[in-house]
């Protein structure tokens, strides 16, 4: 983590959404700082994929307030979408298009300067030079996930969110994708919204870690931190005891 910034770039404050009866997510409250990666954790059905939509400006909150780069996502939203970018596992690209073809509207969506360039630059990061004249209905999900990390790189973004980024990965792809974000927060000062289901990743990689559990904020702090709190021997052990409700909060 570059320890030299603490700059919060995404704040939340009191996001809440109801679905009908439903409390989706309740009085959430969260930072995410200039050059850190932070974990949002939490058992299937806890908030978290809401809680990503609305920092997308996907879905509105029932109350509650996001702020990115000091400004309500609402009042400047063409400034902040132009900094920030997605990627997702279970996010589809358009099947009819070529995985060159799909970057290439992409990067005219974030009106990129020299596209060509860049997207010659994300082919080589992801290693899908052999795919890129593919259709991508003939991608297999890892290959789209590669093709959906190298989309999200397209603008250089100040912020990323990433669900699920390496789920489809193999072990050495996912270890370069890693090492790729961790240098990224490093060098570009990117801050980073991670979720995953795997612990020993998010163990690794994250500086720091929210739990949610059915739609609140259960704990906050660094992954050892968590590990101590609810006095387990790993990340892996705590989630599992947090998704069976055995932690005493």
């Amino acid at each position: 983590m570059n320890n030299n910034s603490q700059d919060s770039v995404v704040e939340v404050i009191g996001l809440t959404k109801h679905f009908g009866k439903v409390t989706a997510v309740d009085d959430l409250c969260f930072e995410i700082r200039r050059g850190e990666i932070l974990g949002l954790l939490g058992p299937n059905g806890a908030g978290k994929t809401t809680t990503l939509h609305m920092l997308l400006d996907l879905i509105t909150p029932s109350s509650g307030e996001v702020k990115i780069f000091g400004c309500n996502i609402k009042d400047c939203r063409p400034e902040t979408l132009a900094r920030l970018n997605f990627s997702s596992s279970y996010v589809s690209l358009p099947y009819s298009l070529t995985v060159e073809e799909n970057l290439k509207v992409f990067a005219g969506i974030y009106d990129i300067k020299n596209p060509r360039e860049k997207i010659k630059e994300v082919i080589k990061i992801f290693d899908i030079g052999d795919i890129r004249k593919e259709p991508t209905r003939r991608l297999s999900s890892g290959q789209i996930t590669r093709v959906s990390l190298a989309k999200s790189l397209l603008n250089d973004p100040d912020v990323l969110f990433l669900d699920e980024p390496t789920a489809s990965l193999d072990p050495e792809i996912a270890d370069k994708t890693r090492k790729l974000l961790r240098r990224y927060t490093e060098e570009r000062g990117t801050a980073i919204l991670y979720t995953s289901h795997n612990m020993k990743e998010i163990e690794e990689l994250c500086d720091r870690l929210i739990f949610l559990r059915k739609g609140r904020l259960l704990a906050t702090g660094k992954p050892h931190e968590i590990i101590e709190r609810f006095d387990g021997d790993n990340l892996e052990e705590v989630f599992l005891n947090i998704a069976r409700d055995k932690e005493e909060g």
